[in-house]
């Protein structure tokens, strides 16, 4: 009798489990509103995912010879093959569509109301930074911490450039969005023309490397002003993706076989020319596939989102999407460094420069993922607002999508 109990109460514990997760996806997808277009959402969550796998396996913090100290490497520098991997995971331009689609949509939505372009902002923005001030505390500390422990100074600021990278995109998206009403009539060819002009400048006429940083702004515009353009109803045919996906993909091509252009749509250390610090017109060329790609992909979405599971999953991430991506390096750095103490384990503190590598780092993909759990329980409240003690007992994604409550959360909100 013994045996069967101690297998059917876990078994049931499971089930018990199942049923509650089943339970929870269908009160979220019956909270959402019938005229919410999840498609957005899931692209959304889309784009933070890739950007987050996508660093899982091309950032590297190898150890130093003495065991102590920590630098980044890449498997794109010593195995450029690979070059394929960063065109599946490098989504930035993803996420630039559908944040020009929902702001222009939501600042529409605003006038008609009578809300006022600061109130407007301050919305939008709030979201998006106050994560941030959470980051900047724990890094302040960490680094002090760090120096008066002796670390060197190279990892100290290795560890920081990583922490902090993800800072820029937020500085980009704020001011494109700060932008909004000015650019909702923008073609997207403009932006298009100055990233061109821009690198002949450059790599055509020796132009100074500083003239690149143009691209910044003038480079994520681009999928910005085309999710203006979704907005305006000019992106609806199928014929639009299919156009942006094959003159992306074919000018990307062009670009990297006739122009010198690298294969990487990411940063490589070591590498003479970056086509994402600052983008260049193949990164632009390529987000414009991208974008292709994801418009021809709302349908598809449409009809996956209408099951409870897949769409709550889907409002999990994007209710958490500034704390999943600004603590992610976070969250790796943490893993290799308290399991440096251990020796040089391939795969996290190696050089990646085998396909040994990857298959360890592929296997280390899971353990990575408690450490960011750890970070979004910590500091997801910073991005929510904080927790009321009101709402303690109820899910805080099914209160996010009651009729009330529509215009709560950048990432799930209605527009």
């Amino acid at each position: 009798m013994a045996e069967p109990m101690s297998v059917s109460v876990p078994a049931g514990r499971l089930r018990g489990a199942w049923k509650g997760i089943r339970e929870g996806a269908a009160r979220v997808d019956a909270a959402t509103p019938a005229e919410r277009d999840r498609a957005v959402d899931a692209l959304r969550a889309f784009a933070i995912l890739g950007v987050v796998l996508g660093h899982r396996l091309v950032t590297a913090l190898v150890a130093d010879g003495d065991g102590v100290g920590l630098h980044t490497a890449s498997p794109l520098r010593h195995m450029p093959w690979l070059a394929p991997i960063s065109w599946i995971f490098q989504t930035l331009a993803v996420f630039f569509l559908v944040g020009g689609h929902v702001a222009t949509r939501g600042y529409a939505s605003a006038r008609a109301r009578g809300t006022t372009y600061g109130q407007w902002l301050r919305s939008r923005l709030s979201r998006l930074f106050r994560p941030v001030a959470a980051v900047l505390t724990l890094w302040t500390v960490a680094s002090v911490l760090l120096l008066v422990s002796g670390t060197d100074t190279a990892t100290i600021h290795t560890l920081l450039k990583l922490a902090l990278s993800p800072l820029w995109f937020l500085l980009v998206f704020a001011a494109l969005t700060a932008a909004t009403p000015l650019l909702r009539r923008l073609h997207p060819l403009w932006p298009l023309a100055v990233v061109l002009h821009v690198d002949l400048l450059r790599f055509g006429f020796g132009a100074p490397d500083w003239l690149g940083w143009v691209n910044v702004a003038a480079g994520w515009l681009v999928p910005y002003t085309l999710g203006a353009a979704w907005t305006r109803g000019e992106l609806e045919r199928r014929r639009a993706g299919w156009i942006l996906l094959a003159g992306g993909a074919v000018s990307t091509a062009a670009l990297v076989a006739w122009a010198g252009y690298p294969a990487s749509m990411v940063g490589v250390p070591g590498a003479g020319i970056s086509n994402l610090n600052p983008p260049t017109l193949a990164a632009v060329t390529f987000g414009l596939a991208q974008c292709g790609s994801a418009l021809l992909l709302r349908k598809p979405l449409r009809r996956a989102m209408r099951r409870p599971l897949a769409w709550a999953g889907v409002a999990v991430v994007n209710l958490s999407a500034m704390t999943i991506f600004l603590w992610h390096q976070t969250a790796l750095m943490a893993t290799t460094a308290m399991l440096l103490p251990t020796g040089h384990l391939p795969g996290l503190h190696t050089v990646p420069d085998h396909l040994g590598w990857v298959a360890a780092r592929l296997a280390w993909l899971p353990v990575f993922a408690p450490a960011l759990a750890v970070c979004w329980a910590a500091f997801r409240d910073y991005e929510q607002g904080g927790r009321s003690g009101r709402g303690r007992g109820r899910s805080r994604i099914v209160r996010a999508h009651r009729p009330s409550d529509r215009a709560a959360a950048t990432g799930v909100r209605r527009a």
